[in-house]
C-alpha cells in the first residue's frame, strides 16, 4: 500500500472506498489482493500513527483513549424528549481503522437465531442466503486468528471457550487478557447463582447467558488488534492500493446517460473552507461507501440520494429518491449500577502507574465479562404476556412519528417487518439486555466497579438526515430513545438485574455499598425516573442504510448494491436491518469479508457467499424457547401502565461510562 497526497493520485481507480474505518480497510486489503485491481481509500481522519501508543495499549481506551479528541467525530444527537431533553454523544473513530482504533475491543458475535432472522427478513431476495448464520459464521471466522488463554488465566478468570468455534488464520487477533483480577473471576458463578445460564461456547451460535468474551488483542505483544494493524500494516508493498487521509468524501458525481445513475467520480475536500471547485477522482468500476451508520447515509444524501423531502429541505438536488436512507436507525441504550468495593480494580492499577507502555500484560486487562439475559431472565413467567402486549402495540407504533419518523409507505412497511421480526425472537434464548462488569472505575472513584445494562433489541427507531448542502455540516441524529414503552420496561428490568448482581454471592462479598442509584430507588416509577436522567448509548448504532427489500424502505439489496444506482454499494454496520444482541465489531468484520467476496465474485468469477450456502439453517441444537427461572416481573409491569413520556424529572446524575463501541 502507499499513503498518497492529492497530487499523487491517479486519474481514476477501479474501486474507491469512501471511509477508511473498520469495514473500509478490510475491503481495501481484500480487493487489492488482485494486482490488476486498483483501489483507493479516502479517509477523513489521519493515519493515527502519532497516537499509536494510545491506540495500541488496550486498557488506555478507558482512561486516555481517542474519545473527545480530534480522532473522534464527536457526533451528538438532537435533544431526546424521553431522556429529559438531553443530547447524547455518539462518538466514532475519525482515523484509519475507524472505531476499531478506539473501542472496547469486545469480539461478541450475534446468535444464530438473530442472523437467521436477518436472512429471513430479506425474503426471497437474490443473495439473501449469505446473511444467515452459516454464511456470517464462516466470514467472522475468516477474519480471526484465535489464541486460547494460558492455563493460569483460564483458571483465574473461570473462562470457558471452544477453540473450534474460532478462526485460525485471519488478520484480526483475538484472545483473552493476559492478566485478571480476583473480582473478575467471580462473574460466571454469580450470574449462575442468579439463575442466568453460563455459556461454555458463546461463539458457535448460542451467544446468550454469562461468559467472558474474546477481545481484539494480539497476545504476542498485548496490543490492540484493529483493522489498520491487522489488514493494512502487514501488507507487502502494493502499488495498486492507495490510501488518502485527511480528506473527506463530499459527494459522488453521477452520469445518467444510460438511464441508470452511474457514479463516474468522487469529490473530496480537506475542509469546508477549501476553495471550490473541489477535486474529483474517477471511478472505473464501483464506489463502496463505508462511512458507518452516520457517514454512509450522509454521503448518499449529499450526493442527492435519499428521502426527497429531506434533500429538498436541505437544499440538495434530488438525483434519486430513496426514502429509506437514514431511516430505521437503532442503537443500544445503557446505564449502570455503581458499587463501592474492597476488590482491586483496573482503575486503581492505572492510578498507581502499573500500566506502562505496550507489551505489558496488565495493559490487556479490558472489560470482557458479560451476560446476555433473555426475556425469562428479565420477566419470569410474564414473558409471553409481555410479548403479546408488544404485538398489540404494533399498529399504534407504526403510526407514531416518534417511533417511525418517515411518512413514506415503503419505510413504514419496513418498520413493520423489522418490528415483527424483533418480536418473533422475543421468546427465544437470544439476549434482550446485556449485563457487563466494568472494573475501569467510575466518577465515584477508583475503588468502585459498575454493572452495566444495555438494551439489545429496541423497538424505538430513529433517523439520520442532512440539514444543509454543506457536507462538512454534521447531519441531524435523532434516535428517538425510549419512544416505545417496551424499551423502558425491558431496560428497567435489566438494571434491576444489574443491582442484583452486586447483591449476589460471590461478587457481593466484595461490595461495601451501592453508590448509584442508591437505596432510595426502589419502585418501578423511581427506576424509570432515574433511567431518564442517566441512560446513554452503548455505542452500537446501526441500520441507517438497511439491507431490506426496496418496497420495505431498503437502501441496499443482499449484494449490498444501493437501489437505483448502477455501481455503488454500502458495506458497514449501517446495512444491518436488525439490532443484534452483540457488540458490532465481530459482525461488521464478517460483513466486510462477505462484501469483498461478493464484489470479487462479480469481477473475478470467484464463488459468492450466497453460492456457498444452500440454506440458512439454524444449528440443530438451537433451542426455540427460553428456559424458566425464578425471576419474576414486578407488579404494574404492563405497557399500558407505564407513566406518560411527557413527564420531566429533575434529578441528574453524571458518571463515567466506559467505552464499549462495537
Amino acid at each position: 500500500r502507499a499513503y498518497v497526497t492529492p497530487a499523487e493520485l491517479q486519474p481514476s481507480y477501479d474501486f474507491i472506498i469512501a471511509g477508511g474505518g473498520l469495514a473500509g480497510l478490510v475491503l481495501a486489503s481484500r480487493l487489492s489482493e488482485d494486482a490488476n485491481t486498483t483501489v483507493l481509500v479516502i479517509e477523513a481522519g489521519p493515519t493515527g500513527d502519532d497516537v499509536r501508543s494510545r491506540i495500541d495499549t488496550p486498557v488506555i481506551a478507558y482512561f486516555n483513549g481517542l474519545m473527545h479528541t480530534q480522532y473522534d467525530w464527536q457526533h451528538i444527537t438532537t435533544p431526546q424528549p424521553n431522556l429529559n431533553n438531553r443530547n447524547i454523544s455518539w462518538p466514532g473513530g475519525k482515523v484509519l481503522g475507524g472505531s476499531s482504533a478506539m473501542n472496547g475491543m469486545y469480539m461478541v458475535r450475534p446468535s444464530a437465531v438473530e442472523l437467521d432472522t436477518m436472512a429471513k427478513v430479506l425474503g426471497g431476495m437474490d443473495g439473501a442466503a449469505a446473511w444467515g448464520w452459516d454464511g456470517m459464521y464462516n466470514a467472522m471466522k475468516m477474519s480471526e486468528t484465535f489464541t486460547p488463554p494460558s492455563a493460569e488465566i483460564q483458571s483465574e478468570g473461570n473462562i470457558l471457550y471452544n477453540a473450534a468455534s474460532h478462526g485460525t488464520s485471519g488478520p484480526i487477533h483475538t484472545t483473552y487478557a493476559g492478566f485478571v483480577l480476583p473480582l473478575f473471576g467471580q462473574w460466571g458463578e454469580t450470574l449462575g447463582n442468579m439463575g442466568v445460564d453460563v455459556s461454555s461456547d458463546a461463539n458457535s451460535g448460542q451467544g446468550w447467558g454469562a461468559f467472558v468474551s474474546t477481545s481484539a488483542i494480539n497476545p504476542s505483544n498485548w496490543t490492540r488488534s484493529y483493522s489498520k494493524s491487522a489488514y493494512i500494516d502487514p501488507l507487502p508493498p502494493r502499488t495498486n492500493l492507495h490510501i488518502l487521509t485527511n480528506q473527506t468524501v463530499t459527494r459522488m458525481i453521477f452520469d445518467n446517460s444510460s438511464g441508470t445513475l452511474k457514479a463516474t467520480s468522487v469529490e473530496y475536500a480537506n475542509n469546508g473552507y477549501q476553495q471550490k471547485p473541489w477535486p474529483t477522482v474517477g471511478v472505473n468500476k464501483e464506489v463502496v461507501i463505508a462511512g458507518g451508520p452516520v457517514g454512509s447515509p450522509n454521503i448518499l444524501m449529499q450526493s442527492g440520494v435519499g428521502p426527497s423531502d429531506k434533500l429538498t429541505a436541505a437544499g440538495v438536488q434530488v438525483a434519486y429518491a430513496l426514502p429509506g436512507v437514514g431511516q430505521h436507525a437503532q442503537d443500544h441504550l445503557s446505564t449502570q449500577v455503581i458499587f463501592r468495593t474492597t476488590a482491586q480494580t483496573t482503575a486503581q492499577l492505572y492510578a498507581a502507574g502499573a500500566i506502562n507502555g505496550t507489551g505489558n500484560p496488565i495493559g490487556s486487562f479490558v472489560n470482557s465479562a458479560i451476560a446476555y439475559t433473555n426475556i425469562t431472565d428479565l420477566l419470569g413467567d410474564y414473558a409471553a404476556a409481555f410479548q403479546q402486549e408488544v404485538i398489540a402495540n404494533m399498529t399504534a407504533s407504526t403510526n407514531d412519528r416518534a417511533l417511525n419518523p418517515s411518512t413514506d409507505p415503503t419505510v413504514t412497511k419496513g418498520y413493520q417487518a423489522v418490528y415483527q421480526a424483533t418480536v418473533d425472537t422475543m421468546l427465544t434464548p437470544a439476549g434482550q439486555v446485556e449485563l457487563l462488569l466494568a472494573m475501569t472505575g467510575t466518577s465515584a472513584g477508583p475503588d468502585t466497579f459498575a454493572i452495566q445494562a444495555g438494551l439489545q433489541h429496541p423497538f424505538s427507531t430513529g433517523e439520520v438526515y442532512i440539514a444543509t448542502p454543506n457536507p462538512f455540516d454534521y447531519p441531524v441524529i435523532n434516535p428517538n430513545y425510549f419512544s416505545h414503552p417496551a424499551d423502558v420496561a425491558l431496560l428497567r428490568e435489566g438494571i434491576k438485574l444489574a443491582r442484583k448482581v452486586g447483591q449476589t454471592q460471590p461478587i457481593s462479598t466484595f461490595v461495601t455499598a451501592e453508590v448509584s442509584p442508591g437505596p432510595d430507588v426502589q419502585t418501578d416509577e423511581q427506576w424509570e425516573a432515574w433511567l431518564r436522567t442517566v441512560v446513554s448509548t452503548e455505542f452500537h448504532p446501526s441500520c441507517t442504510c438497511a439491507m431490506l427489500p426496496l418496497d420495505q424502505g431498503g437502501v441496499v439489496d443482499a449484494h449490498l448494491k444501493v437501489y437505483g444506482l448502477a455501481n455503488v454499494r454500502v458495506a458497514d454496520s449501517s446495512v444491518f436491518p436488525l439490532s443484534f444482541a452483540a457488540h458490532l465489531m465481530a459482525p461488521t468484520y464478517g460483513l466486510a469479508e462477505q462484501a469483498a467476496m461478493i464484489i470479487k465474485s462479480q469481477y473475478n468469477g470467484t464463488p459468492s457467499p450466497a453460492a456457498l450456502q444452500t440454506n440458512t439453517a439454524t444449528p440443530t441444537s438451537q433451542p426455540t424457547e427460553t428456559s424458566t427461572n425464578d425471576n419474576k416481573a414486578s407488579s404494574g409491569f404492563k405497557i399500558a401502565a407505564l407513566p406518560s413520556f411527557s413527564m420531566v424529572f429533575a434529578a441528574v446524575l453524571t458518571f463515567l461510562a466506559p467505552v464499549v463501541l462495537l
